[in-house]
């Protein structure tokens, strides 16, 4: 199972080291492995929409016509201590064919994010002639990562009026088996340059609107996981970002705050042709199912940024459903 999220994890450069048996899954049936995948995948999903989602600002102060910045932007979202967004409670009447080894009728298992191992299940015929054990998958916690990174490049130009385009990309990455495509589009405008005298007030205003996607194919039909052909993830990742932010305008080192709202959705496609070899329910199963999640939350973040000359540093904190910091690395002019 790790595999429907090993996609999300290159994106950020790490690996999983768990091998998965989807075979097991289906062997429970489609609409079983479709209901208990879309429980354990969304909360990743969700961490993925608020790292990409960040990192769109290090300032209230908007750069001056011909101005810009080029950054390196890395984002965590942390899931340390979101227990709830570490498992889901199973509950066997849910589900067609899906039970538990120790009879047991719900209890909590591991998403994507979460550490619970050793919870058995099992799927059957209705005579009880063909039955087939397997062990729940259990998620990210179990490898020590507790994060959920992005890192891109962000270039940010100053236009009229108070205006500031941005544009974040991450360059495509293509290998045999992974290609992941990354990109977003900014604007920022400072109310306080519309103001009189705006020059002497000693903070920035202004409002942020960002957008972000993501788009990664995974493609695993090599990988023997189960019989068939064509197999792969295909996962779009959508964010918007509105924000109203006020800093400091000091020359060397400044202190920047936001609040604002995240909006965001995320479609995985579970492409190819799936042969079930074993259990009571053997079949072949042609693109079996897709994954949605929208997230949409209130965020709040304070930062700094230290300026010397055309380099610069920044990095702030973000309260939300995942709590995130991102830090940058910049070069500037004006």
């Amino acid at each position: 199972m790790k595999h429907f999220f090993l996609l999300l994890v290159l994106i950020s450069g790490l690996s999983a080291t768990a091998q998965a048996d989807i075979n097991n899954l289906f062997a429970a049936g489609v609409d079983d492995a479709e209901r208990f995948t879309n429980a354990y995948m969304a909360p990743l999903s969700e961490g993925m929409i608020y790292s990409i989602s960040n990192g769109w600002y290090n300032s209230g102060e908007t750069k001056p016509l011909g101005g810009f910045e080029i950054s390196i932007i890395g984002n965590m979202a942390s899931f340390k201590n979101k227990e709830d967004k570490k498992t889901f409670v199973l509950n066997t009447a849910d589900y067609d064919n899906l039970q538990f080894v120790d009879g047991g009728l719900s209890k909590s298992v591991a998403t994507g994010l979460g550490d619970l191992e050793d919870i058995r299940v099992f799927v059957e015929d209705e005579n009880g002639l063909f039955r087939e054990e397997f062990d729940l998958p259990t998620g990210l916690s179990s490898e020590n990562i507790n994060f959920v990174p992005s890192a891109f490049l962000q270039v940010s130009v100053g236009l009229i009026k108070g205006m500031e385009i941005k544009a974040r990309f991450l360059p495509k990455i293509e290998t045999d088996e992974v290609a992941v495509g990354f990109y977003g589009i900014g604007l920022q405008h400072e109310l306080t340059s519309l103001l009189p005298a705006e020059k002497i007030w000693p903070v920035a205003i202004s409002g942020v609107i960002g957008y972000t996607h993501l788009n990664g194919t995974y493609d695993f039909t090599d990988t023997d996981i189960i019989a068939g052909e064509n197999q792969k993830i295909d996962a779009k990742i959508n964010s918007w970002n509105f924000q109203a932010v006020v800093s400091t305008k000091m020359p060397i080192i400044n202190f920047y705050g936001g609040l604002g709202y995240i909006s965001g959705n995320s479609k995985t496609d579970v492409l190819g042709t799936y042969i079930v070899q074993s259990g009571p329910f053997q079949q072949t199963i042609e693109d079996p199912f897709t994954l949605t999640k929208k997230v949409s939350g209130a965020t709040a973040n304070i930062g700094t940024k230290l300026k010397l000359g055309f380099f610069r540093l920044h990095a702030d904190y973000t309260i939300a459903q995942f709590n995130s910091l991102s830090v940058g690395v910049n070069f500037g002019f004006r």
